[in-house]
């Protein structure tokens, strides 16, 4: 049984960069940032559970790409202890009868989870460290910590897998298909990637994360694969008996000034696209979660509220239930993915269709990271507004979407796309040439 030993931090926001500085002398780390320590508008009730968790060094590993459920329950159930790791899209297969054929260059397992030796949970000022480990070890482990000077990141030239006039037509394609019935809403993504890149992830996700600042930002290190992730949106949480889930659909980028602000603000909350977009996800979402959920107890705690963040406005639904206790947290996970915000209705055709028009394999992207409790409690976030690096390929990989309906103008859906990415190209000191 873990040890739970209690420290008291003098700088707690000096720790993402503690950990960052650690993760350069460890094969498998997770740092799970709310971004607590940076002023910040208000968020969604539930959104925050502690300011930073992290999983750190790793006791032992899980990493599948078959019978994935299956092997996390029976892994979870033989060690009763935290994981800490990512669900890839791609886990769709296993789900439904669909395949991934599209190029791969970060080539990760379907699945992949670490037991740490060490996790750490922040609140305030107060840390708390579960392990296995005497006390001594865990007080030399807090003792050896440090924070590096900022590194400067070297340009890195993207190169697009669709350009922006075939990105057009897929638009208009896939607008064809909702003319048809065949959809209401497809989530449809292009990849920004570049090859033979040697990169400094703790670097690279130190200033994305002070560039984004979101509450479901995340940086994983699992041996060579690296995911720098400035999310603002969680996939699904489990809490005792109640799920929670919060879709985002609906983006605006900040104004120069408050006037502006409020004024793109009021277009969000105001436009119809952007509500039928979140409203049939929060449809579908709710939908997810009533196959495990208790009878009547799925609500729409909030709906189509618009939040402010550090580079865009967005809109997010709550959606929550109650699950039977006799439901294991895996086939909560398997009932619920992909999340429908990043596959669209019907969930099935628009996941056909997704293979059909895109195409790199999504892997990682548009799945989720976090952790799962020693009890089956678990967070996800929603693998977004990310940087995927293979350090044995040395491939960079960053995919970038959005729900296309009825309503969506080509040329604005782009412009969207380039207003999620911004931070991204900012960190790598990239500019995209829209000739």
């Amino acid at each position: 049984m873990r040890q739970v030993y209690t420290f008291q931090i003098n700088k707690p926001s000096d720790l993402r960069g503690q950990l960052l500085s650690k993760s350069k002398e460890v094969d498998y780390i997770s740092i799970l940032d709310s971004n607590t320590q940076t002023t910040r508008p208000n968020l969604p009730a539930d959104y925050i559970n502690y300011d930073l968790i992290a999983g750190v060094d790793e006791l032992d590993i899980l990493e599948v790409n078959k019978n994935s459920f299956i092997q996390l329950k029976n892994f979870h159930q033989k060690n009763q202890d935290w994981l800490f790791g990512y669900l890839s899209y791609d886990l769709k297969n296993e789900v439904e009868k669909l395949t991934s054929k599209n190029h791969d260059g970060i080539k990760a397992p379907l699945l992949s989870f670490f037991i740490p030796k060490y996790v750490l949970l922040l609140k305030g000022n107060v840390l708390e460290i579960h392990t296995y480990e005497l006390k001594e070890n865990c007080e030399q482990f807090i003792a050896n910590f440090k924070v590096t000077n900022e590194v400067k990141i070297s340009s890195i030239l993207l190169q697009q897998r669709d350009t922006q006039e075939k990105y057009l037509q897929k638009i208009e394609k896939i607008k064809k298909h909702i003319q048809r019935g065949d959809i209401y809403e497809m989530n449809y993504c292009q990849e920004f990637f570049a090859e033979n890149i040697n990169l400094n992830p703790e670097a690279v996700f130190q200033q994305l994360n002070n560039n984004a600042t979101t509450p479901f930002a995340s940086f994983l290190k699992l041996n060579n694969l690296y995911a720098m992730c400035a999310s603002p949106e969680r996939f699904i949480k489990k809490l005792g008996n109640k799920l929670i889930s919060q879709p985002i659909k609906g983006t605006r980028k900040r104004g120069v000034n408050i006037n502006e602000d409020i004024a793109l603000i009021e277009e969000l909350v105001k436009s119809e696209k952007d509500i039928s977009e979140n409203i049939m996800i929060t449809d579908l979402v709710r939908n997810d979660l009533s196959i495990t959920a208790s009878k009547g107890s799925v609500k729409v705690d909030e709906l189509c509220e618009v939040y402010t963040f550090e580079k865009v406005h967005q809109m997010i639904t709550t959606i929550t239930s109650e699950v039977d206790s006799k439901v294991h947290f895996s086939e909560i996970l398997k009932s619920v993915f992909p999340m429908g915000s990043m596959t669209g209705a019907p969930k099935l055709r628009a996941m056909e269709l997704i293979e059909e028009f895109e195409n790199f394999k999504r892997g990682v992207f548009s799945g989720a990271t976090g952790y799962i409790t020693p009890k089956g409690d678990f967070d996800f976030n929603v693998v977004i507004r990310t940087i995927l690096y293979n350090a044995s390929t040395k491939y960079l990989s960053v995919g970038v979407g959005g729900a296309i309906t009825i309503k969506s103008d080509e040329q604005e859906e782009y412009e969207e796309c380039l207003v999620k990415v911004k931070p991204i190209f900012e960190v790598l000191n990239f500019q995209l040439d829209e000739k």
